[in-house]
Parts: C-alpha cells; structure tokens; sequence
C-alpha cells in the first residue's frame, strides 16, 4: 500500500522523469520500445541519423549515495517527515532492501536527479541516451559527454579475434538492426515458443495427460506471449511483415498438431478450427486494434503522449519528432505504432481519469468501507428463487431499506443504442423509475451505467440505512465501487463519490448488492428488465458516445467474420473437411471464444478427441487415406469392402454402428461413444514384445 501510494502521488505530480518507463504502473518495455522506433523511423523522413548510448547501472540500489537521495526528495518538496521515514528505512533494512516491496519507487526518485539535455530513455537502471542529427560524427560529439575515455591502465586483448560491431543490438529484450526489420527479434521468439511447445509434448501422450481443454489453456498462457512480445514494435499500418507471420504460423500449427492429435498431413486452417486457435495474423490484428485505445487510459505525464498529435499530447511537452510539430506530408510518410495510434484512436469517445482523487490507494471507497460494502453472489447449488422471495420480503418489511432494481438493454441491431434503467422502491411502494440511453457499448456497460444511476438515487432517499441493489451483472456490481481504470469508470466514479457521501453520514449505512438471474424475470427486477426493453432509441447522424469495451468487442467480432470469411474456402480447411451444422441449421464456424465448437465439445477425452478431429479431416488411418497418399497399408475394409473410405465407416460399415448422415456434432459424439476404435489405430490383440 505504501509503494502504490507513493507511486500514485508521484506520478500524479510528475516527480519521477518523464522518460522513466520501468517500475511504473502503466508503463512497460514496449513503451520504451515504442518510442525509441518512433524517434528513429521520424529521423529517417526528416534526414537524420540517429545514436544510441545503452547502459546498465551494476548493483544500483546498493550503490545509492542516501544523504544525495535524501537531498533529491527535499529538493522535489517532499514533507520532512517523508524524508525522515526513507532515511530510517534505509538506515534499518539496507542489507535487504533490494528485494523489498518499496525499493523500485525509491530507485526512480533518485534517477529523477540525472541532468541530460539529450533524449533519455530509463527503464529503471537501463537507460539509452539518443541523440539525432545529419551526421553521425555530429552525434558522438553530443554523446561524448556522457561516454568519456576509460583508461584501464591496459590494453584489451582479443587474440585472434578482433572486436567487430554486432549486427543486432539486443536492448530490453528486443533485437534492434540497422533497418528496424526486427527480423531477428522474430526469428528468436518464434524459435522459443516452438521450443516451448516442443518440450510441452511430456506433459502427455496419445491416451494420458493434460485434456485438450488444459492444452489449449496452456498455450494461450504460456506460449502465445512468448511469441507475440512486443509485436506492436514490427506489426503496423504499412509494414511488411510476411515472412514473421510465416513463422510464427509454423509454431501455431505445431500447438494445433499437438491440441488435436491429428495427422501431420492435415490443412492448417482446419487444425486451428478444431483446436479452437484464431490464426495468427488475425490475433495479430484483433491485438494490435485493443492496443491503438490502450493510450487513452494513460497518465497525462506518459512518455508516450510526447510522442502524439495535439489532441493526446495533454501535459506532455510535445517531442520534436511528435505527430503533432509534423506537417501533413510528414505524417504520411512516417510509418510507426505511434503514427497508427494517433490516426485511429479518435474513434473512441469514453475518457478516463488514471489519477482521479477516488482512485488513490488508501483513499478508495474499498479501502474504508469494505466491511459495509457486501455481494451476494449466485450459487450454483442452490434454487435461487425461493430464496430471493424470502429476501425481498425480509427487506420490504424493513421501513429503513431501500430496494433497487436495475437493468440494461443492447438490442441486437446495431441501428439502436443500448439503453439502461432502473427503479427505486420502499417496501411495495415504487418512489422513482429512470430509463435512458447509454450509446453504443457492452452488455455490462449498461448495466454498470444503471447501478450507478439506482445508487445515486436511493443514497437521495430519506430514512434510508440499508441499499439493495438487485443486478444480473455482478461483474458490473463489483466494477462499480472500483475507481480505477476501466470501461465506465466515469460510473464507478459517481458510484463511489455517492457511496462515501452517504457512508460518511451515518455508521450504520451499508449496500448489498444481490444477484439476479435474468432468465428467472424475478419481481421487481423483471419489472425493470420490461422496463429498460420499452425505450427503442436508434442511431441518429450525429457521433454516438461509445466505450473502449464495446470497440474491442467490435474488433473481436471483426476478426471472427474474418476468420469465417476464410474458413470458406476449401483449400483452406481442406478438401476432406467434414462439414457439421448448429442445431439451428447453420454451417459450424471457427472461434476462439470457449476454445471453438469442436473443442468445447469434446474438450475432456484425448483420445475421443483426437479421433473426431481426424476424422472430421479426413486425415485418418483409413483405406482412402492410405491410398491418398501411397501408404503400404490394406485399402480395404474388415468388412469386405474394397476402399474404407470415411463414409463408409459412418454410413455402410456392417462392422460398426452406423447412424445417419452425421449432421451435427451430436452425431460424431454418439458415433464414436458407441465405436470406440473407429478412425483409430488398431491395436495388436497379442500386445507388444
């Protein structure tokens, strides 16, 4: 609580460096990342070359003079009582304080002290100090200064190895060139979450370990991270970037090879859409657009807000090779994330407050009032009817509770807005209803937005000690009383603003919020679902407001049409495909949500599994199979028939039991519970050795 606290303040009020980028919440190596791409690919429009000098403080917090870090906090104006705390804390606990939970914020307060005029880069004790001009020998002289002649009292010896100058400069993890190809970068994370899926393999085999459903946890996890590590740097409007998706397609297949237990020869497109993957290109895509928004919700002070146009620049001095000193021409010709980032960002209409007073660790409403602040949350063993007519009937009984009802609505055309309602009871009497529109944003927006509306008013109601909240959205319920960063913070906020004012009032003052199946269209909270289902606004010309949420969704749902679109075509999903149909008559289509149809489906038995992917691809040991592809093995089927084809096993095989023409999954599922060795290998009855 201490660091976060400390933390919070210091960034609020720009007391760490405007270049600081590790230790802080909000800031990451990709930002650092980011900037430094930027500077470089801004330079090259505007004829510049650029330097770097990178460096690594060794042993830096040992290393801290504490009577010059002392003087650094009385200088920023820090209390002396603050002061006096940090002199103790290092005077009792230096030995160890390396690892302690406060060092890296005393770390940033003492690299605030650094005086450079050139462009500093710090992620805690790495720093990269870049200066950019029309010639390189310009730059060493700007750089000099900071890297003067070390006389070692020797000479440095090679031996029959001269130093030579590396082709990549591997800084944070990232491998820079000379062209920002990140070609090798690519090739080193690609080649280690193959390896990670490679040695993932002894976690099970063909009958034993992890189900699919773990396997696909699994490398989404552990490997997809790996892989994509600061793509933002290489994945961009106008790049090219081909030959990277190629390999990491390759270690994608090799996860789908090893999620689904099929064949080799089978289609990529296929292997994905079973193993419930979305191809590579497209997670790239869905990714980058969550990304583009993510600079919204950043401090006012971000070291990535110097880099953008006059709209997102906020507090931030702008950088001279910022969006906003570009002219047209140049912002054209630049090609960068931070270019991306501030062409498409305007999209997004929801604001945000990172350092709102409400929000400070120690000043939450959560941080005061926990004990006052309850949920009563849905248990799946339980009928929860009977025992919500208790509730209420308890709480109407109670002249000093206050019940409210809230609700949202998101219709299902787009040519509407969402809307959100809720009403205000006491007892059987109804004291206020409110029904509005929320814009264009999520299901739990709506919601969030009417919890917060039903709160502000019921905290209005006199003789009121007690507050129920009947919600269906207890995600929505527990985001309201969080302050920080979200999709409808400005909500949560007015919840929270709401909630102390009233908690303050009285000790006796608590809100329950209580969950509320919709499906039950329960008492008052099916009068509020009627309710909020009555107002039909539709999108009118002018720019509706959305939420950040509801643009990520979009993107998700983008790259999902997408995905279909592809699946289509049969040289993508293959010639063999088996083609299956939802219950209500549709094609089956990919997805990654619930890890896809197929594998949601049979997501327990590995080996159930591996058989209804090789046989929806058609890639099994079957005859068609091996006279496809010339293999020395019998053609022929146990049953007599020359060629065991795919739809002879399923629809004509008299050694096995058939079933009409396999339509939905349902079909295969019951096929093979009642044929457990059909497109499997068969087993030598006199075992091995």
């Amino acid at each position: 609580m201490i660091a976060n606290r400390i933390q919070f303040d210091a960034v609020k009020h720009d007391i760490f460096h405007p270049n600081q980028l590790g230790g802080i919440h909000q800031r990451s190596t990709e930002d650092a990342g980011l900037i430094l791409t930027h500077l470089v690919r801004a330079g090259w429009v505007k004829g510049l070359q650029t330097s770097t000098l990178a460096f690594d403080i060794a042993q830096f917090f040992p290393s801290i003079n504490h009577e010059m870090f002392m003087a650094v906090l009385r200088k920023q104006g820090f209390s002396p009582i603050l002061v006096e705390f940090f002199a103790s804390y290092l005077v009792a606990l230096s030995p160890v304080i390396s690892g302690l939970f406060i060092a890296p914020v005393m770390k940033l307060f003492y690299i605030k002290a650094a005086l450079l005029n050139t462009t500093l880069l710090s992620f805690v004790d790495d720093g990269t100090i870049l200066a950019q001009s029309k010639q390189l020998d310009d730059n060493n002289v700007g750089l000099y200064a900071y890297n003067p002649l070390l006389d070692l009292g020797y000479a440095l010896h090679a031996g029959a190895t001269p130093l030579k100058p590396k082709t990549y400069w591997r800084y944070l993890g990232f491998y820079f060139d000379r062209g920002l190809t990140f070609h090798e970068h690519i090739r080193y994370y690609a080649t280690k979450a193959f390896t990670t899926v490679q040695a993932m393999r002894m976690l099970r085999n063909s009958t034993r370990g992890l189900s699919p459903k773990q396997w696909c946890l699994l490398y989404r996890s552990c490997v997809v991270p790996i892989a994509t590590y600061s793509y933002r740097l290489w994945y961009f409007d106008g790049t090219r970037n081909k030959g990277a998706m190629n390999q990491l397609k390759r270690m994608q297949r090799k996860a789908a090879l090893w999620i689904t237990g099929a064949f080799r020869t089978s289609p990529t497109g296929s292997l994905e859409a079973l193993a419930g993957l979305i191809p590579v290109h497209l997670m790239l895509k869905k990714l980058a657009t969550h990304a583009v928004y993510r600079v919204t919700s950043l401090s006012d002070t971000h070291p990535l807000c110097s880099m953008l146009g006059e709209g997102l620049l906020r507090q931030a001095e702008p950088h001279t090779c910022s969006a906003a000193l570009m002219t047209p021409a140049m912002r054209g010709k630049v090609k960068s994330t931070v270019m991306e980032v501030d062409k498409r960002v305007h999209t997004l209409t929801e604001s945000f407050e990172p350092f709102a007073p409400k929000a400070c660790p120690g000043d939450r409403l959560l941080d005061h009032y926990a004990d006052r602040i309850h949920f009563d949350e849905r248990d799946p063993t339980q009928d929860r009817r009977p025992y919500l007519d208790e509730l209420i009937a308890k709480a109407r009984a109670d002249p000093l509770t206050v019940l409210a009802a809230t609700d949202g609505s998101v219709p299902q055309s787009n040519q509407y807005q969402a809307t959100s309602a809720a009403i205000i009871y006491k007892g059987h009497r109804e004291l206020k209803r409110t029904c509005y529109v929320s814009g264009r944003v999520t299901a739990p927006d709506t919601e969030l937005n009417a919890i917060s509306c039903a709160v502000r008013l019921a905290v209005k109601q006199a003789n009121c000690q007690h507050i129920m909240v009947f919600t269906d959205s207890m995600g929505s319920a527990h985001r309201a009383v969080d302050p920080s960063v979200h999709s409808g913070q400005a909500f949560s906020l007015a919840v929270c603003c709401a909630l102390q004012e009233w908690f303050e009032a009285d000790d006796f003052h608590r809100i329950t919020f209580v969950y509320i199946p919709s499906a039950l269209q329960w008492d008052i909270h099916g009068e509020a679902h009627k309710y909020v289902t009555e107002l039909k606004v539709r999108v009118g010309r002018r720019k509706t407001d959305n939420s950040i949420d509801v643009l990520r969704s979009w993107a998700a749902h983008s790259v999902l049409d997408s995905w279909s679109s592809t699946f289509q075509d049969p040289t993508y999903q293959g010639s063999e495909f088996l083609e299956l149909q939802q219950p209500d008559g549709q094609p089956l289509q990919p997805s990654y949500l619930n890890r896809g149809p197929w594998l949601s489906t049979f997501r327990h038995s590995i080996t159930e599994f591996a058989r209804v992917c090789q046989c929806i691809t058609g890639h099994a040991p079957i005859g068609a199979y091996y006279r496809r592809f010339k293999i020395n093995e019998p053609h022929g089927c146990t049953c007599g028939a020359a060629l065991q084809s795919r739809q002879h096993v399923l629809l004509c095989c008299h050694d096995r039991y058939s079933v009409h023409y396999p339509c939905f999954l349902g079909d295969i599922a019951s096929f093979m519970k009642y044929n457990p060795t059909a497109f499997g290998f068969s087993q030598d009855p006199s075992g091995v050795g």
